[in-house]
């Protein structure tokens, strides 16, 4: 991987880059040009995205791109849960090389998964994930609904080919989501369930393994001179 590379890496509905940046330092360590960006009312103050719609969350990644593909021609692009749905959309609009989808969301968490999780949490005294999500504003949340209602039909018109990840063990994101998406994108794909992963796929404990993996998917395909 080269520093003629570019890969946009966007962050998740409610959280912000320190999702993607374990990733992006990896990547940037073997040699790729990563941009991290926070989307609109994702800066430390949940309560500050009651100001935001889901058209700043997507005018936002649009910019991003125009910029990189500006620069380097074509781009990678790697989406967490909502910004995977962001993501995807990109990738129907820029000449985008690789294409990675991380706990992407299309079908909302079980009532068994969450209750699983919480009492996991209670029973460590760790409700910190939940005690911060619980400050996201009503509107907000209805706004993100709408964008993955509106966004997921992209899928069908994506190119580019798609790597697609996602924990056996997410709370957040039904890993069905994950197969709704691989059976609509028609382009070359490939989907990953790591078995011991809950969301946040980049801070957990298989996330050295996802980096491998993610950085073998995006290594430019070695062109073989005819002897």
């Amino acid at each position: 991987m080269t520093e003629d590379r570019a890969c946009l890496l966007l962050h998740g509905f409610t959280g912000g880059p320190y999702e993607v940046k374990p990733l992006a330092h990896h990547l940037m360590n073997k040699g790729c040009c990563c941009v991290t960006p926070e989307l609109p009312g994702h800066n430390g103050n949940l309560r500050n995205l009651k100001n935001y719609t889901r058209y700043d969350w997507i005018e936002a990644a649009e910019k991003e791109a125009q910029k990189l593909v500006q620069q380097f021609g074509s781009i990678d692009l790697v989406g967490f849960s909502m910004g995977g749905l962001l993501a995807a959309h990109l990738a129907t609009l820029y000449p985008v090389r690789r294409l990675v989808l991380l706990g992407t969301p299309i079908i909302y968490v079980s009532p068994a998964r969450l209750f699983k999780d919480v009492t996991e949490r209670l029973a460590k005294r760790d409700l910190k994930f939940y005690n911060w999500k619980k400050q996201t504003p009503l509107q907000a949340v209805f706004e993100f609904m709408r964008l993955v209602k509106e966004l997921k039909g992209d899928l069908g018109k994506i190119e580019a080919p798609t790597l697609i990840i996602h924990g056996q063990a997410d709370p957040i994101v039904h890993p069905y989501s994950s197969k709704y998406i691989y059976e609509r994108i028609q382009a070359p794909k490939e989907l990953v369930v790591l078995p011991n992963s809950k969301h946040l796929l980049c801070l957990e404990a298989e996330a050295e393994a996802l980096f491998c993996k993610i950085e073998a998917f995006l290594e430019p395909a070695e062109v073989t001179v005819p002897v």
